[in-house]
């Protein structure tokens, strides 16, 4: 489980692989689709999308000729609820920590 979110977020880091999650979001695109806003080539392309796969972001398909690739929304739950996680572990902490600042105003204010 651990290397796999690895993975993602390697992937995620990329800013050329987050703007092909966001193209992809819009509907599935062949490497060529891909690559032509970017500038690199094609091997290129295909080098970012390898990884993209191998982190469970994105899938291929089969159309005639053509390998189109689309994005696999689940593939980001994992990464979503590791997040999700420390959002809910750093909530507790401010709560547990705005409890102890008003105890210790009002103990501070019984003692005066």
């Amino acid at each position: 489980m651990d290397e796999m979110l690895d993975r993602k977020f390697v992937a995620l880091a990329d800013p050329t692989r987050r703007a092909i999650l966001a193209r992809l979001a819009l509907g599935e695109a062949t490497v060529s689709e891909l690559q032509r806003p970017f500038g690199i080539s094609q091997p290129a392309i295909s080098r970012h999308l390898k990884v993209l796969e191998a982190a469970g972001l994105v899938e291929g398909g089969r159309a005639a000729q053509a390998r189109p690739r689309r994005l696999k929304p689940e593939g980001l739950d994992a990464a979503r609820a590791w997040l999700d996680g420390l959002r809910t572990l750093w909530s507790d902490s401010f709560e547990a920590l705005d409890a102890f600042l008003a105890n210790s105003r009002t103990e501070g204010a019984d003692t005066r």
